[in-house]
C-alpha cells in the first residue's frame, strides 16, 4: 500500500475510545483502496489511467459502473467519490414519473436524465473518518441499489399497470380508464 495514506492514528487518538475500536479511520482514499473494497463487495474492477489520474471501472448485475472522484486532498487521495451508472435509453427518454417515483421510494442512490441517457448515482464520503469495511458495506449498498434500480424500470409502466389491472379483474382496469378520461376532459 501507499505510505501516504491518510489515516488518524496519532497519540491523542489512543485516549479517545471511538478510536480504540477503529484505530485507522480513512480521512481519504486511494483509487487503490476503492478498488479494494470494490473487489471486497464480490466485484472485479478495472484501473484505467487517463491523463494522469485513475480510473475504476467495473460491474453490477451485468452493468458497468465507474468511479468519478470529487474533492482532491492530493493528486492520488480524495475525500468523497461518486459511484455512477450511466445508462442509454433506447427510443428517447423515460417518463418522469419513473424517475420521480424512484426518488418517492427509494433513499441513498439519486437518478437524473440528461438527453437520452439516465445516470444512476451514489455519493461517498470518507471526510471526517471511515474504515475500510465501510467503504465495502458502501460498494455493496450501491450494488444493491443498481439491483433495485433495474427492477424499478423492469416493473415500471405500461407493462406493471397491465398487469395490476388484470389482477383486479377488467372492471378496475374500465373504471381506471375512466377516471384518467375525466381527469383529461377537466
Amino acid at each position: 500500500m501507499n505510505d501516504n495514506i491518510s489515516t488518524r492514528t496519532d497519540a491523542n487518538d489512543a485516549t479517545d475510545p471511538s478510536m480504540a475500536a477503529h484505530p485507522e479511520l480513512l480521512d481519504a482514499v486511494t483509487p487503490e483502496q476503492v478498488s479494494d473494497a470494490i473487489k471486497a463487495a464480490g466485484a472485479a474492477v478495472s484501473a484505467i489511467e487517463q491523463d494522469g489520474v485513475v480510473r475504476l471501472h467495473s460491474a453490477s448485475h451485468g452493468i458497468g459502473f465507474q468511479v468519478l472522484w470529487g474533492n482532491p486532498v492530493t493528486t492520488t487521495q480524495f475525500t468523497d467519490f461518486t459511484l455512477s451508472c450511466p445508462l442509454h435509453v433506447q427510443g428517447g427518454t423515460l417518463p418522469e414519473a419513473v424517475l420521480a417515483s424512484w426518488h418517492r421510494t427509494k433513499r441513498f442512490a439519486r437518478v437524473a436524465q440528461h438527453g437520452d441517457f439516465v445516470v444512476l448515482e451514489m455519493d461517498v464520503v470518507v471526510a471526517g473518518g471511515v474504515t475500510p469495511a465501510y467503504l465495502a458495506f458502501a460498494v455493496r449498498l450501491w450494488m444493491q441499489m443498481m439491483g433495485e434500480f433495474f427492477l424499478h424500470l423492469r416493473n415500471y409502466g405500461p407493462a406493471s399497470q397491465t398487469r395490476a389491472e388484470a389482477a383486479n379483474g377488467s372492471e378496475a382496469s374500465h373504471d381506471t380508464n375512466a377516471a384518467r378520461n375525466e381527469a383529461a376532459a377537466a
